[in-house]
C-alpha cells in the first residue's frame, strides 16, 4: 500500500464504507424524525387546512354581509349563521366539511 497525503494509507476503504452505511441508515431516519421529508400525508393535510381556512374566510365575509355584526350573537346563533353560509356557490349544502362550519363560526366571533 502506498502512503497518501497526511500519512494515511490509500486503499483502506473500511472507514469509508462504515460511514457510508451509517449515513444511509441514519439519514432518512433523521430526516423523517425532524420533519424535513415531505410525504403525501403531510401535503394532503396542509392542502386540506388551507382549503378550510379559505372557505371559512369566504363564509365569514358572506355571513357578515347578511347579518351585520355577528359578534353580538351567541355561539349557537353564529354556528347557525355559519352553517347557512358555509356552502360554496355550486356546492351541495350537505357536503360541507364540518371544519369549515366551525372555523367560520370562530371567525364570526
Amino acid at each position: 500500500m502506498s502512503i497518501g497525503r497526511y500519512g494515511q494509507e490509500r486503499g483502506s476503504v473500511g472507514p469509508f464504507l462504515g460511514g457510508l452505511a451509517v449515513g444511509l441508515l441514519a439519514g432518512p431516519f433523521l430526516a423523517f424524525w425532524a420533519g424535513w421529508a415531505v410525504t403525501t400525508g403531510t401535503v394532503e393535510a396542509k392542502v386540506e387546512d388551507a382549503l378550510v381556512s379559505v372557505q371559512a374566510a369566504i363564509c365569514a365575509a358572506r355571513a357578515r354581509a347578511d347579518a351585520g355584526d355577528p359578534s353580538k350573537l351567541d355561539y349557537d346563533a353564529r354556528f347557525d349563521l355559519a352553517e347557512k353560509w358555509s356552502a360554496m356557490p355550486g356546492q351541495d349544502p350537505g357536503s360541507v366539511d364540518p371544519g369549515v362550519k366551525i372555523a367560520c363560526a370562530e371567525k364570526l366571533s
